[in-house]
């Protein structure tokens, strides 16, 4: 990476690289929102990637409701249009799974994981400009795994050669993405996220927090997630 590389320029090399992986059963589908939703992905980056950053809140990949349909990390389809203003045209991935369809803007599913997580920071900052002066929302892995079934299938439970292959370049692609962007902070969004920025920034100044994910299908998030992660935030007295 060059001192003149973009954030832009980064993720752009990081999705053709990932598309050059291989992943074996039981993955069966892999969609790639970088290529086949690049129109709202560059929106959202030129729009609000531009750096510095205070602080960075790192997820762990795509929801197949969320940054699958729209190109946009935790990218809830309400909350992207009304809140981000961004509605682009996406496209198809190359292969796509018959009960995972890609619609773009026009899915009619909510991401529970991004209502809640772009709900807390408008309710806080009010407007999108204010919380992206000193915010970004970026996800470690760009690539969504399904399985033949339909089935989800995140990427801590890849096969280990497949994993240590992907997460080197996720890896590079985040100690890129804090070069660009120098924040003081990154924050996991759940421990996944945590633990793959203490393993790629070990030698880097930005420090490492962690909130609770806000997915459904953990019970604690279920009882006043943004209570608790409001309370995280305060107890890194980052709020």
């Amino acid at each position: 990476m060059t001192k003149e590389d973009t954030l832009l320029q980064a993720v752009n090399r990081l999705s053709r690289q990932v598309d050059g992986l291989e992943f074996s059963n039981p993955t069966a589908y892999v969609y790639n929102p970088l290529t086949y939703a690049k129109r709202p992905h560059q929106a959202y980056l030129e729009k609000y990637g531009k750096a510095p950053k205070k602080i960075v809140f790192l997820g762990m990949n795509p929801g197949p409701w969320g940054m699958a349909q729209t190109g946009v990390p935790f990218g809830e389809i309400e909350a992207v249009k009304q809140w981000l203003k961004i509605d682009c045209p996406v496209d198809k991935p190359e292969h796509e799974h018959p009960k995972r369809r890609v619609m773009g803007f026009s899915c009619s599913r909510s991401e529970v994981s991004g209502r809640r997580l772009w709900g807390l920071f408008a309710q806080r900052y009010g407007k999108a400009e204010d919380f992206f002066k000193d915010h970004f929302v970026a996800n470690y892995c760009p690539l969504v795994f399904m399985e033949e079934g339909g089935r989800n299938r995140t990427p801590d439970k890849l096969p280990a050669k497949e994993r240590e292959a992907l997460f080197a370049l996720c890896d590079r692609h985040l100690r890129e993405t804090v070069e660009i962007l120098q924040p003081q902070w990154v924050i996991g969004v759940g421990r996944f996220a945590e633990t793959s920025a203490l393993r790629a920034l070990g030698k880097s100044d930005a420090k490492i927090g962690l909130i609770l994910h806000p997915s459904p299908a953990s019970p604690a998030a279920n009882k006043d997630w943004a209570g608790t992660v409001t309370r995280q935030m305060q107890e890194l007295s980052l709020w």
